[in-house]
């Protein structure tokens, strides 16, 4: 773990936990791509940069989801290094705690403000729209998150964040975390018909090859769908959904595991009904969602 890999002439990627990108800006400076999920994991990458003599000159942050930005503050008070990422998830890179608070759909409780969701503060020193360092450029994934972007280097490597699980992640989990179901479909679609040489996950191998993966991960969505639709045969409120959802996966219910696939199941339901999909009714104080 934390193996310094080379997919290119000046790039790496660090194997972790949340998979980092490394890119040689030259010969003594260089530029991350996440920064992984704590303090250990930034010191982890510190020691990797001082066996190499090189330092840190640029963390880009392809969203702002803890596991991504958990070792930005260390890296950022060792180095000195900047901080870019889009508008929005730069607002959540400042103020990590709004991450729980959009999942949950409240205050979390004390379950849900521990590292797993609550990055360390680190400060932005402005947007990837300010221009990137030769050799890297980023293009647009949403659907994960807010406004999560990948990163090319000019090895033709792409690093492409959380846009897509591995097959393990998505026989055990089942539901990952999806912010804009519509907007995540979508994303797959450009994925797919994107050419390079490496592709990057962050929860995934680095493949040559993305469609398997991608049509997987569009298989599991569609498969989760006609899955919630199943279940809305009969009108039926979100808790009860849930539980059906939890039962059918076999699926452990806790605090982080009811905020993040009760959030998904909740954005699955206002694309289905968009979409036309379902209907929804209030009866006697109820939400109730039905199959068209």
């Amino acid at each position: 773990m934390y193996e310094l890999i080379s997919v290119g002439e000046r790039t790496y990627y660090i194997n972790s936990p949340a998979k980092m990108g490394l890119f040689l800006l030259d010969e003594g400076h260089v530029c991350l791509i996440d920064s992984g999920n704590d303090k250990d994991a930034g010191k982890k990458v510190n020691k990797i940069l001082e066996e190499h003599h090189w330092k840190l000159a640029l963390i880009i942050n392809t969203h702002s989801n803890a596991d991504h930005i958990g070792g930005n503050r260390f890296l950022q008070e060792k180095t000195g290094c900047r901080i870019l990422s889009t508008g929005l998830e730069n607002a959540f890179i400042r103020y990590p705690h709004m991450e729980p608070s959009l999942i949950y759909g409240g205050y979390p409780c004390r379950e849900l403000r521990g590292k797993f969701m609550i990055a360390p503060v680190s400060e932005p020193s402005g947007t990837v729209d300010d221009g990137l360092p030769d050799g890297l450029s980023y293009f647009r994934l949403p659907g994960h998150f807010l406004n999560m972007i990948g990163v090319r280097t000019s090895d033709d490597v792409c690093f492409i964040a959380d846009c897509l699980s591995s097959k393990t992640v998505l026989e055990k989990y089942h539901i990952p975390f999806i912010y804009d179901v519509k907007a995540y479909l979508e994303t797959l679609t450009i994925v797919e018909q994107m050419e390079a040489k490496w592709f990057v996950p962050a929860h995934a191998e680095a493949t040559n090859d993305i469609g398997a993966l991608t049509a997987l991960n569009r298989n599991k969505v569609e498969e989760v769908a006609n899955q919630i639709l199943l279940f809305c045969r009969t009108p039926i409120a979100f808790e009860e959904l849930l539980k059906n959802l939890f039962d059918h996966y076999q699926l452990t219910m806790n605090f982080e595991q009811y905020a993040l696939v009760g959030s998904t199941v909740r954005s699955y339901l206002s694309w289905l009904y968009d979409d036309g999909k379902l209907s929804a009714e209030f009866k006697e104080n109820r939400l109730l969602w039905k199959m068209i």
